[in-house]
């Protein structure tokens, strides 16, 4: 027994597979799950965003002229 899940967005899509689903004779189950953004993020996905979200301040600090970055060039050197 081999089991498929496919993710569905819209209605339209569900009953095309279902049909072909049932057109082959197959079994199969319908389960509504929690989408992504409507569920808590967990630790690990927190912080990530965190550092996303300090990276593009600075980006955005940088494109105003008032964060200099190092040269990569420098840093290399350095190491």
């Amino acid at each position: 027994m081999t089991t498929l899940t496919v993710n569905i967005e819209n209605k339209k899509s569900e009953k095309a597979v279902k049909a072909v689903l049932d057109a082959l004779g197959l079994n199969y189950e319908v389960a509504s799950n929690i989408k992504a953004k409507e569920r808590a993020p967990n630790k690990a996905e927190q912080a990530i965003y965190k550092r996303l979200k300090d990276s593009f301040e600075q980006i955005k600090l940088h494109q105003e002229g008032k964060l200099e970055f190092r040269d990569a060039k420098d840093f290399l050197d350095e190491l």
